[in-house]
């Protein structure tokens, strides 16, 4: 079983407590550096980088990490309709060159409306996914080498060239998540690998199967991934505590806030983040480990999996079980928790469990002292 774990880089800002500026962390280059490089040398495999208007941009973002860095890939999000498909080849491949076939892109074609039409974008849910498509297959055939004529209702070319080609063949690979329809239909025709957003097992299963055979139909074969946050820590009692401190200053009203707000998306995703909880925190643990209060006021990615090390690897592996390969993953404080992660759980994980010897000899880091469990095997993990 080969996964692949990918960290979050917190480019909007980062804190210790969600619905509150208590414990926030403001962004600056420095605190990215120090996440990102975190990331490379615990052995994530890469990182998202966000894309909107309250993020630096990530194209910049990710060409001043990279060499920061040695080996870890850049995943960054990419909001078609604020690009043309032409001028986005040039820095694709320009960054994948620069990396060495580090680069990886998150096609977002979805959103909220209101930072939709400060960007100037004002297509309905359909209509994003539809101009999503036309720019995929501009942009995929002129990072494969070919020669570009295309008029359709939202891009239009003519004798598009593409002079310097990336590194990675035929493109950088292409990561996409959505729950509509349109989103699955999108997924099944162009992207690489498409990625859920922390839904319980079954309902990860059934998007799995229905973007598998949508893919299927156009010839293709698509990789499946999950986006979660996660709160690990050495026992279970521990680890919901951290849960609960995290969202012990979301009160009522925030939460209300945050509903109102949710309920002006068109986004088919994030209707299911928010069922999930339903506004109530009381019922929090929509399946077991995963827990929804992030969602409670966070945008987007809403559940993580909380627990020690073998439940959160037993956890994952239950997701792999369904053909998930790749995990994108996050925590607050960021750094601190890619940590964590890393030092507790990668011991436990097919792939990863050769970086433990490593883990363990990080010093000076935010744990160091820290007791840990030995390393348990992949089945034991996934008896937890």
């Amino acid at each position: 079983m080969s996964l692949d774990f990918l960290w979050f880089l917190p480019s909007g800002g980062d804190t210790r407590y969600l619905g509150t500026t208590k414990g926030s962390r403001p962004v600056t280059h420095k605190y990215l550096q120090q996440v990102a490089v975190a990331a490379d040398n615990l052995g994530y495999d890469g990182i998202l980088i966000p894309v909107g208007s309250g993020c630096e941009d990530p194209w910049i973002t990710a060409a001043t990490l990279a060499p920061l860095t040695e080996r870890l890939k850049f995943l960054v999000a990419v909001r078609t309709a604020a690009a043309l498909p032409t001028t986005t080849a040039r820095i694709a491949a320009s960054l994948d060159r620069a990396t060495n076939g580090r680069l990886m892109i998150n096609v977002v074609a979805g959103g909220n409306a209101a930072e939709l039409a400060g960007d100037g974008i004002f297509l309905d849910h359909d209509q994003r996914y539809e101009e999503a498509d036309e720019f995929l297959t501009i942009w995929r055939k002129l990072l494969s080498g070919e020669t570009v004529d295309f008029e359709g209702k939202y891009h239009k070319v003519e004798n598009a060239r593409q002079k310097f080609l990336p590194v990675q063949k035929p493109t950088p690979p292409v990561y996409f998540g959505g729950s509509s329809p349109a989103a699955h239909e999108l997924a099944g025709k162009h992207v690489d690998a498409y990625l859920s957003w922390g839904e319980p097992p079954a309902a990860v299963a059934e998007k799995i199967a229905d973007v598998r055979a949508k893919a299927a139909r156009h010839g293709r074969t698509v990789k499946f991934g999950v986006r979660l946050h996660v709160i690990v820590r050495e026992t279970n009692e521990k680890a919901w505590a951290a849960a609960e401190q995290l969202i012990s200053h979301v009160d009522d009203e925030t939460i209300a806030a945050s509903l109102k707000d949710y309920s002006a998306y068109d986004s088919v995703g994030q209707q299911r983040m928010t069922a999930l909880h339903g506004g109530n925190r009381d019922k929090l643990e929509v399946s077991p480990n995963l827990w929804a209060g992030v969602g409670l006021v966070r945008g987007g990615a809403g559940t993580a999996l909380v627990g020690d090390p073998q439940t959160v690897a037993a956890r994952l592996l239950e997701y792999a079980d369904l053909g998930i390969e790749s995990f994108v993953l996050s925590g607050y404080p960021h750094l601190e928790e890619a940590y964590r992660f890393a030092e507790l759980v990668f011991p436990l994980l097919p792939g990863k469990a050769h970086l433990a010897q490593a883990a363990e000899a990080v010093t000076g880091g935010p744990f160091e002292g820290i007791s840990r469990r030995p390393a348990a095997s992949p089945e034991n993990a996934r008896a937890a």
